[in-house]
């Protein structure tokens, strides 16, 4: 039997008195009453990690960015070698290695994940994306829980998770298994703790922003910027402590500094070899350094004029939203007129200064602007939450579900249609598939076929064939030796030696007369992708050989086979390094370049 007591009370002639205790009603079973807005979460965590998954096969088994094709599954799948410093730098290494864990967890071993890779790159191409999915995905519950605890209204953190899970940059690179997604995964971690911090200064919260801060720098370099919300949250903290209460000042600055250590313990875990391999580290920072800014190659042919500042404000207006851009705008000025200097300083300096790092860059690329959006969205959120109260003292005042629902649609809804449109483009066939078939079906094995730089070196091969037509391996002889002995004029060079051909330059080498040597080696059909003649054209004062090289290419050649990415009537997209790779526009209806093959029939080729 157990005694139950209530506080004691006194009597009237000051005694002592215990009240009998009250009857209890008997308890049944705890109801959970789903909240709106976290129905409205459930809802659109299932809707973005749909987005994300429609179409994550794309171009598979071959894939055609150039990036995923190059370093992370590669460099996942070359760890299992025994190796594990990646002798690699320009990327850290980070989302590498946690793909390197899921392979052999999903596998098995890693001989499994290795002979999965080599007879049917398909299987890990689509984990490593579906990984990115998944990520994305957190990320925006991440961020919902951050907006909860900063802002304290779970309607506006609601639309600033859907602001964000919808941009169609962050659905569109969750098809690829890039460092990109992950990155926004571990900032959204990182914010998460900023937002503990700001709002109840505890310890554990100072250590998952260190968290977060670490393992975002060791997927992407780029992905340390949040390290300026953490402090500008901790210097609130201390200030706050300050003078009145000198402990909770002294309390703020230990656990920031414990946060830094945090932060530099799990960027090191996530890349040990910075300073394991200290001078490589260091080398490949330095080449990242001068690749993005131009110092040691030129800028890349068909880069969009203008810089990158007013690039990367263009890529606000459809990569996170042309309304949610907007009411991010009005919202730092918002919390300036509202002398909330605090919040101001932890939501806009922080992106203001990586737009104006990024944007002095020679090279602008729509997804290096990513990591600050999830930041941005939480401003979008404020600024559209301040929109629904002025409704409310309006002489006719809107309710505010009416007022919510309506600026959420303001929102949302170019977000949702741009990101439908490229879903269903991405699940069909790939433009350079549909290249491959007829080519298999009309073009003999071991014919010498010329291919541009417009798909990646396994294009020629079957996987998993164990009887391969060529002893490489692959189906068609692609690439003439020769051609790497040209100088830009077209000469050979006088010392004999070979010049690189880059993929940035790679139309810089071209000239009319290569066709007639094509002829004489009998290389008798060319294979030539908008990915790379876009950029001549678009640049012609540039490559004004290349420009002759492809209407000659147009007179002498016989076009056997071209597809095109658009709908029939619709005006080609003109070259540009982030809708010609993405399909935003609505033009196109399916994934892909624009793919023309030509039947050479002089020279060599005669007959």
């Amino acid at each position: 039997m157990e005694l139950v007591t209530t506080p004691t009370e006194v009597a009237p002639r000051g005694r002592l008195t215990v009240q009998p205790p009250a009857t209890r009603p008997p308890r049944g079973p705890r109801r959970i009453r789903p909240s709106g807005p976290g129905v409205g979460l459930v809802l659109l965590l299932a809707l973005t990690l749909g987005l994300r998954l429609w179409g994550i096969g794309q171009g598979l088994p071959f894939s055609y960015n150039v990036d995923e094709a190059q370093h992370f599954v590669p460099k996942a799948i070359g760890f299992f070698a025994g190796d594990w410093n990646p002798h690699y730098f320009l990327n850290p290494p980070g989302f590498s290695y946690m793909l390197a864990i899921v392979f052999e967890g999903w596998f098995g071993s890693a001989d499994a994940a290795v002979r999965s890779y080599t007879l049917d790159p398909s299987a890990v191409f689509t984990l490593a994306r579906v990984t990115c999915a998944v990520l994305g995905t957190a990320a925006v519950w991440l961020l919902y829980r951050a907006g909860v605890v900063l802002i304290a209204r779970r309607w506006v953190a609601l639309l600033a998770a859907a602001i964000f899970g919808t941009a169609f940059l962050p659905i569109y690179y969750s098809h690829l298994a890039l460092n990109d997604v992950p990155t926004l995964f571990w900032v959204c971690v990182a914010l998460r703790g900023v937002a503990g911090v700001w709002r109840e200064d505890r310890g554990r919260d100072y250590l998952l922003a260190g968290l977060g801060l670490g393992v975002a720098s060791a997927t992407k370099y780029t992905g340390g910027w949040v390290v300026v919300p953490l402090l500008v949250a901790a210097a609130r903290a201390a200030h706050a402590g300050a003078p009145a209460n000198p402990r909770r000042r002294t309390h703020a600055l230990g656990w920031t500094a414990g946060a830094l250590l945090v932060a530099l313990g799990a960027f090191s875990l996530a890349n040990p070899y910075w300073f394991l391999d200290f001078p490589a580290f260091v080398s490949g920072i330095g080449a990242q350094a001068s690749a993005a800014s131009g110092a040691s190659e030129p800028a890349k042919l068909g880069t969009t004029p203008g810089g990158g500042i007013l690039y990367y404000l263009w890529t606000f207006t459809w990569g996170l939203g042309l309304g949610p851009a907007l009411a991010a705008l009005a919202a730092a000025v918002g919390l300036l007129w509202q002398r909330r200097l605090w919040l101001f300083g932890l939501l806009v300096p922080g992106p203001v200064a990586f737009l104006l790092f990024m944007g002095l860059q020679e090279r602008y690329f729509g997804r290096w602007l990513m990591p600050i959006f999830p930041v941005v969205a939480l401003l979008g959120a404020w600024g559209a939450g301040q929109l629904v109260d002025w409704g409310g003292r309006l002489r006719r005042p809107l309710t505010a579900p009416w007022a919510g629902a309506l600026v959420a649609v303001a929102l949302l809804t170019q977000s949702l249609v741009s990101v439908l449109h490229d879903d269903r483009v991405l699940a069909r066939p790939y433009t350079t598939n549909l290249a491959r078939a007829w080519m298999t079906a009309h073009i003999p094995a071991g014919q010498n076929v010329y291919i541009e730089p417009v798909v990646p070196g396994n294009w020629t091969s079957d996987p998993g064939r164990t009887d391969p037509f060529e002893p490489n391996g692959a189906r068609w002889y692609q690439y003439p030796t020769w051609l790497s002995t040209l100088s830009p004029s077209g000469r050979v060079l006088p010392d004999g030696g070979t010049r690189p051909v880059t993929l940035d330059q790679y139309e810089k080498t071209l000239y009319p007369g290569l066709i007639q040597r094509f002829e004489a080696h009998a290389f008798c059909w060319v294979v030539s992708g908008s990915l790379q003649s876009g950029r001549a054209f678009v640049s012609p004062g540039e490559a004004p050989a290349a420009i002759a090289y492809y209407r000659e290419l147009a007179r002498v050649g016989q076009l056997v086979f071209r597809v095109s990415p658009y709908a029939p009537g619709a005006t080609p997209v003109p070259f540009g390094f982030d809708w010609s790779i993405d399909e935003y526009p609505s033009q196109y209806r399916l994934p892909g370049p624009v793919i023309s093959i030509y039947r050479l029939h002089g020279g060599a080729c005669a007959g």
